[in-house]
């Protein structure tokens, strides 16, 4: 490939990633303000100056756009996890492997704040998010399971990290929805999964 040609092909993932990030974030302005029944894929494409065939290029339908696609990040979250030296361990290494993540949602506070909102906003949109986490944990699973040497189908272990860890974003997202981005996600990951790591001790004071 000449050099020329290289160019013009990061030309063209540039454009397909600008593409992207305006559809999601007409998708969720618009449903922020009408709701999710009262905009169609039309609306959105219109938004986004595109075409409703070129909307259907990125997402699958009105809902992808809206909630993220769980085969894309999870294909992310697996390769980086399986990067992560093999002594470490794995609580450790799933923080790891999220780090890019948290950083491109740190580094795009207002329009994922904005997709939690629509979320809270619009329930219908929950089995999706649901299915979704499902999905990620069970991914996640296989791969601890390959990873500590374990049946996944005999042991509790990659199944109970794989929820666990799913469990302590969501409450640090969570926390740092109410914060209205106050407080750093990195941080605030950092904290549910230092609790994991610690065994979950119990906060009272010992008599």
């Amino acid at each position: 490939m000449t050099v020329d040609q290289e160019a013009a092909m990061g030309r063209r993932d540039r454009k397909k990633q600008q593409t992207r990030a305006a559809l999601i974030t007409a998708a969720l302005r618009l449903v922020s303000e009408r709701g999710v029944d009262a905009v169609t894929v039309e609306d959105i494409s219109d938004a986004a100056d595109v075409s409703s065939r070129t909307f259907f290029n990125y997402f699958s339908c009105k809902n992808e756009a809206l909630t993220g696609d769980a085969i894309r990040d999870n294909h992310r979250l697996l390769e980086r996890l399986a990067a992560v030296p093999a002594d470490v361990p794995t609580i450790g290494a799933v923080r790891l492997a999220l780090e890019e993540t948290l950083q491109e949602m740190q580094a795009n506070q207002e329009l994922w704040l904005l997709r939690m909102q629509v979320v809270d906003r619009n329930p219908s949109l929950l089995p999706r998010l649901v299915a979704s986490g499902v999905e990620t944990e069970r991914a996640l699973a296989g791969l601890i399971a390959a990873r500590t040497g374990v049946d996944p189908d005999t042991d509790v272990y990659p199944a109970l990290v794989a929820a666990v860890a799913s469990a302590a974003c969501r409450v640090a997202a969570a926390r740092w929805f109410a914060s209205g981005g106050h407080r750093l996600l990195t941080e605030l990951v950092d904290e549910a999964f230092a609790t994991l790591a610690a065994g979950l001790p119990d906060p009272r004071p010992i008599l």
